[in-house]
């Protein structure tokens, strides 16, 4: 839907940088939702020591929080950057829109590993965008004349 706003204005720089952050973001989530799932499945067979699950369980546990917390919030930063940039060249959106963007992924590239709850940050403001995408197209849809 934002690739259709933008049509010729699109840069190349920024379009890999959009498109290859979103991927990464995608990509790490779903390496870490297979991780979190492997260890689902084994966590009843695991033999429980003294001092707790195996040190197996504690790694995998570990891998799946690092990426989801580091480097799946980095690319959702690097995703939102890359977007309010072409927000404010293109003007497809309002330029507070982007401002909020940019505020947002310096939020999560700095403070993600303190703040349990920077995850949601990318989809709150995918929302946002969205719903500002999706109101401009109806006004438009409104304002043009019906043909009989």
């Amino acid at each position: 839907m934002l690739r259709d706003r933008l049509g010729s204005e699109e840069d190349r720089f920024f379009a890999t940088v959009f498109l290859g952050s979103g991927l990464l973001f995608l990509a790490t989530l779903f390496v870490a939702a297979t991780i979190v799932g492997a260890l689902l499945l084994m966590a009843p067979s695991t033999e429980l020591t003294g001092t707790g699950a195996a040190p197996t369980f504690h790694f995998a546990r570990a891998v799946a929080y690092i990426l989801v917390n580091i480097y799946a919030i980095k690319m959702a930063g690097v995703f939102m950057i890359s977007t309010s940039t072409v927000v404010i060249y293109t003007g497809i959106a309002p330029r507070w829109m982007a401002g909020i963007g940019f505020a947002l992924a310096a939020l999560v590239l700095l403070g993600s590993l303190y703040l349990n709850w920077s995850i949601m940050v990318l989809p709150v403001w995918v929302l946002l965008i969205s719903v500002h995408i999706l109101i401009n197209n109806l006004r438009r849809k409104d304002s043009t004349p019906h043909q009989p």
